[in-house]
């Protein structure tokens, strides 16, 4: 066996047993540091990783992940059309990086209540359009169905919305259209959603795509534009940036380019909010890295000063410093692993605890989440957790040195 490894087991498992020693408190003390910065790391991961993913999902079930439009410098919800040709879907279908793809109209307009009006945006969706964020959200009533012919005009509000104009599932509402001539249409509220993003809650009204085709005067094939899926997020700029150069050189039978855009591009300020989050991770993970480490150190110290008698009988028989190096070293692994285990137990109890039963609330007006969200990913808690061990024994190194500075003359007689 292992003689530095033996060692430094006895003086674990000794240390664990006898508590009168000066040392313990210092052990338990590192211990239970490396459990809290491990603790910490792993929870602020599994937060911020869920929050991000949480509201990217709200953004991207309102706006897809890419969106195909006229290239035009207008930035309100009326939009030149595109006509959509057989070509152009075959396309988009043998692209293997694209999930779903779907069109759509938006068209800006006014409900007007007996007592209230509110200015709001109704998209229409195709029938291929994808509901299931629209389902997940869905607080009463159903969605939209294609062949539904006994609703003539279905829309589905949100439950800010309807909450305003004092409206619920049944009701009818009449909604006016700015145009030459001014238009006006009554539709049936078949549904109600809440997805706690206010920007968007207030805003979108769900309808079918052939009733604002109807009121734009716009021919079969003309739409706002197509949103687009992809099968993988991490591409997504990659992605983008290839369909953007495809489809610049393509023009429909209006004569209208097409341009490409990413979610990331239509919503900047929102998505370089959610990359500054990395930022508050990382000044996380480096303070607690730090804090952990040195609890450790002050805890090795104390050990070797402990041992003092132990390194000059084991430098008197002829062990090499290197060789007494490593058993502080072991037995700073022992430590840190036994800290780490009951990090780990900790984390995980908690992000359980919060994902079951969502006990720590938040306020969805601030926020856009009603509960603080956990992302259990275990690649992440493993890289945290070899990022634990690697830097922690690195700092051990030095204190380890101080071996070398204890002579066996002066340390056998030190009590």
């Amino acid at each position: 066996m292992n003689a530095e490894l033996f060692i430094a087991k006895r003086i674990y498992k000794g240390d664990k047993k006898n508590d009168k020693r000066v040392s313990s408190p210092a052990i338990k003390i590192a211990i239970a540091g490396i459990a809290l910065g491990l603790a910490v790391m792993i929870v602020a991961v599994c937060i911020i990783v869920g929050f991000k993913k949480e509201v990217r999902a709200k953004v991207v079930g309102f706006g897809s992940h890419i969106q195909i439009t006229a290239y035009e410098s207008n930035s309100s919800y009326e939009h030149t059309p595109i006509a959509v040709s057989d070509s152009l879907i075959d396309q988009l279908q043998a692209n293997p990086n694209i999930r779903h793809f779907q069109e759509f109209i938006t068209k800006p307009g006014i409900i007007k209540t007996d007592n209230d009006f509110m200015g709001v945006v109704l998209k229409g969706v195709s029938e291929r359009h994808d509901w299931d964020f629209f389902r997940a959200n869905l607080l009463e009533g159903s969605i939209i169905q294609p062949n539904d012919t006994a609703t003539a005009n279905p829309a589905i509000l949100s439950k800010e919305v309807a909450d305003k104009l004092h409206l619920k599932v049944g009701d009818k509402f009449t909604c006016y259209f700015i145009q030459e001539p001014v238009r006006a249409r009554r539709f049936d509220i078949v549904g109600i959603y809440q997805t706690n993003f206010e920007e968007y809650d207030q805003l979108f009204v769900i309808t079918k795509m052939e009733i604002l085709a109807s009121l734009n005067g716009w021919e079969d094939d003309m739409v706002s534009g197509i949103e687009l899926l992809v099968n993988d997020y991490d591409q997504l700029d990659k992605i983008s940036q290839e369909l953007f150069y495809e489809m610049s050189s393509h023009t429909d039978r209006l004569g209208n380019p097409f341009y490409t855009r990413s979610i990331k591009e239509i919503n900047p300020m929102i998505f370089n909010w959610l990359n500054l989050l990395d930022m508050n991770v990382w000044v996380i993970i480096i303070l607690m890295l730090v804090v952990s480490g040195f609890t450790m150190i002050s805890g090795l110290l104390i050990i070797i000063l402990e041992r003092t008698n132990m390194i000059g009988m084991l430098k008197s028989m002829g062990a090499a410093d290197i060789s007494i190096r490593r058993v502080f070293l072991y037995l700073s692994a022992f430590l840190i692993g036994q800290g780490m285990l009951w990090g780990n137990l900790i984390a995980l109890l908690f992000c359980f605890i919060q994902d079951q039963f969502q006990v720590l609330k938040l306020d969805p007006a601030t926020y856009y989440l009603t509960a603080v969200p956990i992302d259990l990913n275990i690649l992440h808690i493993l890289l945290l957790n070899i990022g634990t061990l690697a830097v922690s024994l690195l700092m051990m190194i030095g204190p380890s040195y101080l071996v070398a500075r204890i002579t066996p003359a002066k340390s056998i007689r030190f009590e």
